[in-house]
């Protein structure tokens, strides 16, 4: 499990959460047998959704992030629940590409410069909320910075990392968020820029063995921090056989005969963590009834 924690000044004009996803990233790793570069562009992105789903107010919202770019991987979507538990999914897992001029794992090379970043958050209304904008870099963090700063008018400081091993396994993986709220003053913002200039890579704090806590007080020394929470989160998919049925009833009668005419045994496999769920005929014909 990981660990997330959100906290606020004192005076309550900046916000904080930072979490440890080392677990939840090495889960989706082993779920989606993606390659080190997909690893570290999937862990990022169920990293931020895990924080932005932590930020909603009601146990049943959600948030989903889509990133639809022109790289390899294809698209990516990361869902998270209110209590920061994420699940994610990429369309092509396997992407072999060279390092970056940095000599990192080339994430924007896999994502893609070009398509867009959406954000849907449910929080029970009629209608989502939906926003979206040009992906700004396909690092991730950077497209995150920007959703919430064009989206929600929200200056917000994002960083996001995954350390993976030689053997492909993660090593280390977590995120920081920082958020201006209304009150912040320019002192504030002038101390915060100078904590980020010298914030080590969230990834390197992390494996040094520093906890959200201390990663939190890092990036926000000379502020004082209160805790609003702090808990445990995991990869969880929410999928049951009994959503599956209403994905099928989704597709029509028309679609539902034809697949009975063709197959003895209808498979159905979750995008989100790979379970089979297997419907026979008689169980198709109870569907459409």
């Amino acid at each position: 499990m990981g660990t997330i924690l959100r906290t606020i000044t004192t005076d309550g004009a900046v916000a904080c959460t930072v979490v440890d996803s080392t677990d939840i990233a090495a889960a989706a790793e082993q779920i989606h047998k993606t390659s080190a570069t997909v690893t570290a562009a999937l862990g990022r992105l169920i990293t931020a959704a895990s924080m932005m789903g932590r930020m909603l107010k009601n146990q049943q919202d959600s948030v989903t992030i889509r990133l639809a770019g022109d790289g390899p991987a294809g698209s990516l979507i990361a869902v998270s629940d209110s209590q920061g538990n994420p699940r994610g999914y990429v369309a092509n897992p396997i992407v072999e590409i060279p390092l970056n001029k940095y000599g990192k794992l080339d994430v924007a090379g896999a994502v893609g410069t070009q398509g867009t970043l959406t954000v849907i958050k449910d929080v029970g209304l009629p209608e989502p909320s939906i926003g979206m904008i040009p992906i700004q870099s396909g690092e991730i963090a950077e497209d995150i910075t920007s959703y919430f700063a064009v989206s929600e008018q929200t200056p917000t400081v994002c960083a996001l990392g995954v350390l993976v091993n030689p053997e492909l396994t993660v090593r280390a993986a977590g995120g920081l968020l920082i958020q201006l709220l209304p009150g912040a003053g320019e002192e504030m913002v002038e101390r915060l820029e100078a904590n980020v200039k010298k914030l080590r890579p969230i990834t390197a704090m992390l494996d040094s063995g520093m906890t959200p806590m201390e990663i939190a007080r890092e990036a926000m020394e000379g502020f004082s921090l209160e805790v609003l929470d702090e808990g445990k989160v995991k990869y969880q998919c929410n999928c049951s056989r009994k959503r599956v049925e209403k994905a099928l009833l989704s597709i029509g009668r028309e679609e539902l005969s034809r697949l009975m005419e063709e197959q003895e045994i209808t498979e159905v496999e979750c995008h989100f963590c790979n379970k089979k769920y297997l419907f026979d005929r008689e169980e198709l014909k109870g569907l459409m009834k």
